[in-house]
C-alpha cells in the first residue's frame, strides 16, 4: 500500500472487503452488507466512506443522484500493511510467530495445510533454500 493512504481501521477494511468483492457500491449497498439488521445506522456507513475518500482510500463518482463509491486501494497490498503493521506491533515483526500463534489457536483445514507447505516451498525457492 502506497506510503500516501492511510492503514484503514477494522470499520474501514469491513467496508474495503464489500467494495473489493461486490465492486463499486452506493452507500446503501454497503450498508445492507454490513450492518442491515444492527444497530448501526446509515449515517454511520455514509461518515465512514466521506472519512475514508478524506483518506484515499475510496473513490467517489458523484454523477449520478446516488453517489458511487470504489476501492482506491489494491486488496493484497493493503492487507499486507495491514498484517506487517500487526506484526511489528504484537509479534515483534516476526512472521513465523504470527503464523505459529495464529495455527495454534485456529488449526488449518486439511486443504489450507496442502496450501501452507506449497507456500514455504515457493518463498524458499525465492531465497534459494530449495
Amino acid at each position: 500500500m502506497s506510503d500516501r493512504h492511510a492503514t484503514p481501521t477494522e470499520a474501514e477494511l469491513s467496508i474495503l472487503r464489500v467494495l473489493w468483492s461486490r465492486g463499486p457500491s452506493t452507500v446503501r449497498q454497503v450498508y445492507d452488507a454490513l450492518y442491515r439488521g444492527t444497530e448501526i445506522g446509515y449515517t454511520t456507513a455514509l461518515k465512514l466512506l466521506q472519512n475514508m475518500l478524506a483518506k484515499g482510500l475510496v473513490t467517489r463518482d458523484d454523477r449520478q443522484r446516488q453517489h458511487i463509491y470504489d476501492a482506491r486501494v489494491p486488496k493484497t497490498p493493503t492487507l499486507n500493511a495491514v498484517v506487517r503493521k500487526w506484526i511489528d506491533k504484537t509479534f515483534a515483526g516476526s512472521s513465523a510467530a504470527l503464523a505459529m500463534q495464529a495455527l495454534d489457536a485456529k488449526p488449518p483445514r486439511r486443504v489450507e495445510l496442502a496450501r501452507l507447505r506449497e507456500l514455504i516451498r515457493e518463498i524458499e525457492k525465492r531465497e534459494g533454500k530449495a
